[in-house]
């Protein structure tokens, strides 16, 4: 991060002169006056990083409109409400159950109540009318088994360039829908997937619609015809030519990367989202594509929408995996931190946990990603259990997301606790509706959230800020965010209190004089040269104080110099 402090040698010797002088007044005397302290301090200057991401599943959010529901739909093999057996006594479903476009908007002003800024969608291409016949039998811990499941998560598209009719209703397609989201404040984050389009092999009898692309007119592209990639033939089989002929994630048709009418077919539909108001893509499985491909793709969107923001999911806790798709030559992608999410789960799910397991995964000095601030953060989302932690564990772990690096994220229901501990096919997708909006008001965690979530929104520190580690163990944090660029300066000083009982902080170090104020109350805090700040932190507690002043403390110069 030292890349992001405007001339370190100058804070260096900034420090030693301030040291060296005291508090003596400058002197105004021509030839002796000192030099000014850095410009710009920042952790990043990516726009993106202000958001607050509040990622939904659509269809399991809220029917809003169930005239779009198509309960007759699929014949033989019918698409909804479909029940699996019982995993503990909770029954999780495979068939749609009616979220659409107008439950999320009808209830946008629930989400932009806590504070977010962003929504991130489940992707919206239209899928297979029929629930698919062919994969793995499901039960209660499988994962990539897809017997009787139905297209209601998204990601199994036909045709990438046409909206889900389970989606839709009269007036309110896609545009509609994200220029009604943004009258709430609210942008759009459309997940995208460029590997794969639905399973294309292993049913018992072919099925319409799987394995099968369509153009924006209707006509057929490619069609896997039921077979295994191996038996595909794409040199004398036009419709074979549009994939790979070798397996990839479960019976999914993958696409091959290297036909030119692929990344064509690709990039204009998701240019075609971005033109109705997607502002960002969350970009699914892009691991499995290589870096060309999605380099091709990134050079198309950005040449049209410079610096749109994309984050990809490398389903890994290896950084090494995913580092190379934030990479510049590889597209300049930000990533899912699933290394992070990992250490998370494990600090706020334990009530005994020790902070320090996060230390290693922050890679805030010499982090190997392009840069670490662009990550986006999460403890659980979708295709893994959900966190399985206490209200308090919830409390704690919102407290760490929204005022450390990186952009946060949280997973539909995570305010109330929903379905906590769940698998995919145990819960984890269950339906939320307006009773679980309901039951959310209220909820000690959802207000504990907003509060956390509206402090981040009002603090650029807290957004953008370069992170300085001053404590990290047991039920103990606290750190430094500092902001300064063109004007603007703010420093922010949190601590965290993961445990049961009041914690009381003394910093002493790089604790700048001046008329700080509580984030949280906007208490006036005065503190005088050589005082340490000095706060009780409640239990599952959380405190920031805020400076609007440059960095001119040698101390703080110091350890800022070190990130």
């Amino acid at each position: 991060m030292k890349a992001r402090i405007s001339s370190l040698l100058a804070i260096l010797a900034f420090s030693a002169l301030l040291v060296a002088c005291g508090d003596r007044p400058s002197d105004t005397a021509e030839g002796s006056a000192e030099p000014e302290p850095p410009r710009e301090i920042h952790g990043t200057l990516e726009p993106f990083a202000a958001e607050a991401i509040y990622f939904v599943m659509t269809d399991r959010f809220v029917n809003g409109d169930p005239e779009n529901d198509h309960r007759d739909q699929g014949g033989e093999h019918p698409t909804f409400d479909l029940p699996l057996p019982e995993c503990d006594g909770v029954q999780a479903n495979v068939g749609y159950l009616g979220g659409d476009f107008r439950g999320l908007l009808t209830h946008a002003d629930y989400i932009a109540e806590m504070g977010f800024t962003s929504v991130w969608l489940t992707p919206i291409a239209d899928n297979p009318d029929q629930a698919f016949t062919g994969g793995g039998e499901i039960d209660c811990d499988s994962i990539l088994t897809d017997r009787g499941k139905t297209g209601y998560h998204g990601y199994w598209a036909k045709n990438f360039h046409v909206t889900d009719e389970h989606l839709t209703s009269p007036g309110l397609d896609f545009a509609e829908l994200t220029a009604g989201l943004r009258e709430k404040g609210l942008k759009t984050v459309l997940d995208i997937v460029g590997n794969h389009g639905s399973p294309g092999w292993g049913m018992v009898e072919r099925q319409p619609g799987f394995g099968q692309i369509f153009a924006a007119d209707g006509r057929l592209l490619a069609d896997h015809e039921n077979l295994h990639p191996s038996e595909l033939d794409p040199d004398n089989n036009p419709l074979h030519a549009w994939f790979r002929t070798e397996p990839s994630l479960a019976e999914l048709a993958s696409l091959d990367p290297d036909n030119p009418e692929v990344v064509d077919y690709l990039a204009e539909a998701y240019l075609r989202w971005i033109d109705q108001g997607a502002a960002a893509f969350r970009v699914d499985t892009i691991a499995y594509m290589p870096h060309s491909f999605w380099k091709e793709i990134s050079d198309r969107i950005r040449a049209k929408h410079p610096g749109f923001f994309m984050v990809g999911e490398v389903f890994s806790t290896n950084p090494a995996e995913l580092v190379p798709h934030t990479r510049a030559e590889n597209g300049g992608y930000s990533v899912l931190d699933f290394p992070l999410r990992e250490r998370l789960q494990q600090v706020f799910e334990d009530p005994d946990s020790d902070y320090a397991l996060l230390a290693d995964r922050l890679y805030l000095d010499d982090s190997p990603y392009a840069n670490v601030y662009d990550l986006v953060t999460f403890y659980d989302n979708h295709d893994m259990a959900r966190l399985d932690a206490t209200d308090e564990g919830f409390i704690d772990a919102h407290n760490w997301l929204f005022t450390a690096r990186g952009i946060p994220a949280v997973y539909y229901g995570s305010e109330s606790g929903f379905m906590r501990g769940r698998r995919e096919h145990a819960g984890n997708r269950n339906y939320f509706g307006a009773a679980g909006i309901e039951t959310a008001r209220g909820h000690p965690i959802r207000e504990h959230l907003a509060r956390i979530v509206r402090v981040r929104a009002e603090s650029v520190a807290l957004q953008r800020g370069v992170q300085v580690m001053l404590e990290l163990a047991g039920h103990r944090a606290a750190f430094w965010r500092i902001y300064q660029k063109d004007g603007r300066s703010q420093i922010a000083l949190v601590l965290l209190n993961k445990g049961d009982r009041p914690e009381r902080f003394e910093i002493a170090r790089g604790v700048q004089p001046g008329q700080w104020r509580s984030a949280l109350d906007d208490e006036q805090v005065q503190v005088d040269p050589g005082q340490p700040l000095i706060r009780e932190v409640p239990a599952h507690g959380v405190a920031v104080l805020l400076l609007d002043a440059a960095v001119v403390d040698p101390e703080l110069l110091t350890l800022i110099a070190g990130y």
